[in-house]
C-alpha cells in the first residue's frame, strides 16, 4: 500500500468489541486476508470510501487488551506500534473501537494509543445496549481524554458510521495533535526513578514527552517491551544495540528504586492507568449505572448457562441439537444437490461422446466433485450455528465453565477456545494458540487439537451415518443418527483431554501461566455477518477442498482405469488396475479393522484432506460400474458384496469402525504444515502423525473386533 497516495486507517480494539463487524461495515466487507509477515496471523484489509468517494485502506489487527503483551496476538500489535513510533508507515489515523457498555475496561488500550501522537478516533460501539435514560457524554468523554473524535457507533444498527467516516476524513485532513502532556497522576518519588529512562527515549530518540513517560513506565511494567526494542535492531528501526543496552541498564536500576519504594512493578502502569480513567469515569453515573444493570441481567443468564451441573448439561444438549439438525435440516437442500450432479452427469453422457475423456469427465471429476458437493448443507449448517454460539458471547462462557477440568489435565480455559475452533477447521484452532501464553499449554494444546472433529470429517460421518444408521428414535427422545454423530464428536474430545493429562506430565516447562478472561455480555449476532461469515468458510471448504479433490480425482480415474484389461470371470476390470492392485496389496492390513481393498485406496489420498474419502469412493465405484449412469454412493456401498461371502461389504459395525479411525487418524497434510510452521521443528507434526495413526488403528481394531466378538455385524 502506498500511504502517499492512499491514505490507511488502523482499526485496533479489545476482543469481544465489535471491531471486525466495524470492519466488515466500513469496507462493505471488500476485504483481502493475508498473513503478517513471516507468520502465520491473518491481517485483514479492506478499502472504504469516503463521502466524497475518495478511498481510503483499513487494516484490522488481532484484538488486544494493551500494548504491554502478554500473547502472541498481542505482541503483533505491539510490535506495529513500536514500528509507528519509529516513523515506520504510520496510520493516518487510528479508530479505537470501544465497548461503551464497558468504558473502564476498554479505554485502557486507547489511553495507550492517545501516548502515540497519532489521531485517535473513538468508535463508542454497541451504544445500542446503553439505557437511552443514561446516555454518554461523548463531549465530556473528548474533552478530558483529548481524542480527535469520538463517535457513538452501533454495528448491530448499522448506526452512526457515516460520522464516523467523516470524523476519520477530518482528521486525516487536519492532522489534529493530542495533548503531549502526560496525564497519569505519576508521584514525585516515581518521576524522578523513571527520569534516566525519559530522558534517554526523549533526547537519543526523538520520543514527544508523553510518550517517552509511557514508554518508560511500560519499559519497567514488562520485559517483553524491552525484547520488542531488541528485535527493533533487527529490523532496521532507528535504534541500535547500545541504546538498548543503556535502556537495559537503567531499568534494572529503576526497578530495584521502585522495589525500595515498596512498590511492584509489573502492576504499576495498570494501576496508574486505571486511577485516573476511573477518576474521571466517576464523573458520569451514566457509565456505573449503566455497567451495574448490564452486569446484573449477564449474571442472572450465566447462573444458569455456567452452573457446575447444568451448564454442561445445556452445552451438550446444544452440540446434539445442532448434530440432529444437521441431518433434519440439510436433507431437502442435500436431494437438490443430489438431482444437480445427476442430471450434470446425464447430460455429460448424452453431449460427449463414448471416450476416455468422458469416462474421466463422469466418473472422475464429476462423481468425486458431485459426492462432497451433496454435503455442503450439513457443513453449512454446522458452521452456522457455530459461529452464532461464538457471537453471541456464549462461547465464552464455555471457556469459563470448563477451566475448572481443564486445569486438572494441565491446561487452563484459554485452550478451550482454539480447541472448539478446532470443530470447524485445525488451522484456525491451532493458529489461535497464540492467545496462550505458556509454551507447554499451548503445545499440549495444538498436540490434541486435530483430534476434535472438523467439518472436512463431516462428510464421512455424514455417508456412514446416513447410510447405514437407521433414522429411528432412542428413549423416545433422541434420534440414533444425531446421537451417533455426538458420539464422535464426544469419544474424539474425551481422548484429546485423557492425552492432555498424559502429555502435561510427560513433557516439562518451567512455570504456568493464569486464566484471566474478560466475560464479554451476551450480545444478539449481526444476521449479516453470521451468513457472511458462513459464507466464507462455505467458499474456502468448496474451493480448498474443490482443488485437491480435482487433482485427486483425475490422478485416480487414472489409477482405476488403467490398465485396460478384459474382465475375468464375476471380477471387475477395476481389479486388475494400478489402483486395484494397490487396494489389494494393502488389504491384507486393514482387513482386521473391517475395511476391504476399496476403503484402503480411500485411506491413502484421504491423506491430502480427509473429505477426499468419499469422492474417493465415489470415483472407484462409478469406475467400477461398467453402465453410462452414475452410481449413488451410498445406493453403491450398500449393495457391494464381498464377492468370496456373498455378504455385504459394509455394515453398521464397519461403518462405526470406520468413522471411529477418521476420529483419529492424522489425514490433513496443511494441519501438519501450521505445526510445523508454528514450533518450527518437524520433531512434533512427525510425532503427531505417528501417534495419531497408531491410535486410529488400535482403537478401530477394538471396535471391530470387539463388535465381532459381541455378535454385532
Amino acid at each position: 500500500m502506498n500511504a502517499e497516495t492512499v491514505p490507511w486507517v488502523a482499526l485496533v480494539g479489545n476482543p469481544n468489541s465489535g471491531k471486525t463487524a466495524i470492519f466488515n461495515l466500513l469496507t462493505g466487507m471488500d476485504q483481502k486476508v493475508s498473513n503478517y509477515p513471516g507468520i502465520t496471523v491473518e491481517k485483514k484489509l479492506g478499502t472504504g470510501k469516503f463521502n466524497d468517494g475518495t478511498a481510503y485502506h483499513l487494516l484490522d489487527f488481532p484484538g488486544t487488551y494493551s500494548l504491554t503483551p502478554e500473547s502472541f496476538d498481542e505482541r503483533i500489535v505491539t510490535e506495529q506500534v513500536l514500528e509507528w513510533i519509529h516513523g515506520k508507515n504510520p496510520p493516518a489515523v487510528i479508530v479505537s473501537v470501544v465497548d461503551a457498555t464497558n468504558l473502564s475496561r476498554n479505554l485502557y488500550l486507547t489511553t495507550q494509543l492517545l501516548d502515540l501522537g497519532i489521531p485517535i478516533v473513538i468508535a463508542l460501539n454497541m451504544m445500542d445496549l446503553v439505557d437511552q435514560t443514561e446516555k454518554l457524554d461523548a463531549s465530556s468523554l473528548k474533552k478530558w481524554l483529548c481524542a480527535a473524535a469520538i463517535v457513538p457507533v452501533s454495528a448491530l444498527k448499522k448506526s452512526g458510521f457515516n460520522k464516523l467516516q467523516e470524523q476519520v476524513r477530518a482528521s486525516i485532513l487536519t492532522k489534529p495533535v493530542n495533548n503531549d502532556i502526560f496525564p497519569l497522576e505519576v508521584t514525585k518519588t516515581l518521576e524522578t526513578i523513571l527520569m534516566p529512562i525519559t530522558s534517554l527515549l526523549y533526547t537519543k530518540l526523538g520520543y514527544t514527552p508523553r510518550l517517552a513517560a509511557a514508554q518508560a513506565l511500560r519499559l519497567i511494567t514488562r520485559n517483553s517491551t524491552l525484547e520488542l526494542y531488541n528485535k527493533a535492531i533487527q529490523e532496521g528501526q532507528k535504534i541500535n544495540s547500545k541504546i538498548v543496552n543503556e535502556l537495559e541498564h537503567l531499568r534494572t536500576v529503576a526497578i530495584k528504586e521502585i522495589e525500595k519504594a515498596e512498590l511492584k512493578p509489573s502492576s504499576l502502569e495498570a494501576i496508574l492507568r486505571y486511577q485516573w480513567l476511573d477518576a474521571n469515569l466517576a464523573q458520569d453515573r451514566s457509565d456505573h449505572t449503566n455497567q451495574i444493570r448490564k452486569i446484573n441481567a449477564n449474571e442472572k443468564i450465566d447462573q444458569i448457562l455456567t452452573h457446575r451441573w447444568l451448564g454442561p448439561g445445556i452445552f451438550i444438549g446444544l452440540l446434539y441439537f445442532i448434530f440432529q439438525s444437521i441431518f433434519n435440516f440439510a436433507s431437502i437442500p442435500m436431494d437438490w444437490i443430489e438431482a444437480g450432479v445427476n442430471w450434470l452427469g446425464k447430460g455429460a453422457v448424452t453431449l460427449v461422446p463414448e471416450s476416455n475423456f468422458r469416462g474421466l469427465l463422469i466418473d472422475g471429476i464429476i462423481a468425486g466433485l458431485g459426492a462432497i458437493l451433496i454435503f455442503l448443507p450439513q457443513i453449512v449448517i454446522l458452521m452456522f450455528f457455530l459461529t452464532l454460539l461464538e457471537d453471541s458471547g456464549y462461547m465464552a462462557r464455555v471457556a469459563f465453565m470448563l477451566d475448572r477440568g481443564m486445569s486438572k489435565i494441565g491446561l487452563h480455559g484459554r485452550s478451550v477456545l482454539p480447541l472448539m475452533s478446532g470443530y470447524a477447521c485445525a488451522i484456525p484452532g491451532i493458529m489461535s494458540t497464540r492467545t496462550i501464553d505458556n509454551w507447554k499449554e499451548r503445545l499440549i494444546t495444538m498436540l490434541i487439537l486435530p483430534l476434535m472433529s472438523c467439518s472436512a470429517r463431516l462428510p464421512v460421518y455424514a455417508l456412514m451415518i446416513g447410510a447405514f444408521i437407521p433414522p429411528i428414535t432412542v428413549g423416545y427422545i433422541f434420534g440414533l443418527q444425531g446421537l451417533m454423530m455426538v458420539v464422535m464428536y464426544f469419544i474424539g474430545t474425551v481422548t484429546a483431554l485423557i492425552l492432555a493429562k498424559i502429555f502435561s506430565l510427560w513433557i516439562k516447562s518451567e512455570g504456568k501461566s493464569s486464566f484471566v478472561m474478560e466475560m464479554p455480555p451476551y450480545r444478539m449476532p449481526i444476521l449479516r455477518s453470521v451468513f457472511r461469515q458462513v459464507f466464507i468458510r462455505a467458499k474456502l471448504f468448496l474451493f480448498n477442498a474443490g482443488k485437491i479433490i480435482m487433482a485427486i480425482s483425475i490422478i485416480l480415474w487414472f489409477l482405476a482405469s488403467f490398465p485396460k484389461t478384459d474382465i475375468i470371470g464375476d471380477q471387475p476390470a477395476i481389479h486388475n488396475s494400478f489402483a486395484g492392485k494397490i487396494g489389494h496389496a494393502i488389504e491384507p492390513v486393514i482387513q482386521p479393522l473391517g475395511f476391504d481393498w476399496k476403503v484402503g485406496i480411500a485411506l491413502i489420498t484421504s491423506f491430502a484432506a480427509r473429505e477426499v474419502f468419499v469422492s474417493t469412493m465415489a470415483t472407484i465405484y462409478n469406475v467400477e460400474n461398467a453402465a453410462d449412469e452414475m452410481v449413488q454412493l451410498s445406493d453403491a456401498m450398500k449393495n457391494d458384496l464381498n464377492p468370496s461371502t456373498g455378504l455385504p461389504v459394509f455394515t453398521p459395525l464397519v461403518a462405526v469402525s470406520l468413522m471411529v479411525f477418521y476420529v483419529y487418524a492424522a489425514q490433513c497434510m496443511a494441519t501438519f504444515a501450521i505445526i510445523r510452521r508454528e514450533t518450527n521443528t518437524w520433531k512434533w507434526p512427525l510425532f503427531m502423525i505417528a501417534y495419531m495413526n497408531v491410535l486410529a488403528y488400535l482403537v478401530s481394531l477394538l471396535v471391530y473386533q470387539g463388535g465381532l466378538w459381541l455378535g454385532f455385524s
